[in-house]
């Protein structure tokens, strides 16, 4: 069975950012998030749910939806 340490979230919107033709630093922009801190957040595996939102707003992505999968396969 999978568990949680299987995702990771930093990779994902890397992922998702690459679908989409944009940089970490336009992501950066549209978030108001320091672009040095966020290609350090995207190295981790686990992002503050606050942050999570303002990118799944801008990139119109469920991470969320990730964790939840996650959540199911326990259930």
């Amino acid at each position: 069975m999978k568990t949680i340490k299987d995702l990771h979230i930093g990779k994902l919107i890397k992922q998702k950012l690459r679908e989409h033709k944009r940089s970490q630093s336009w992501l950066a922009y549209e978030i108001d998030y320091d672009k040095s801190n966020l290609r350090k957040t995207l190295e981790n595996r686990y992002i503050n749910i606050d942050l999570l939102f303002k990118i799944s707003l801008v990139l119109k992505e469920d991470f969320f939806a990730h964790y939840s999968e996650k959540l199911k396969e326990k259930w």
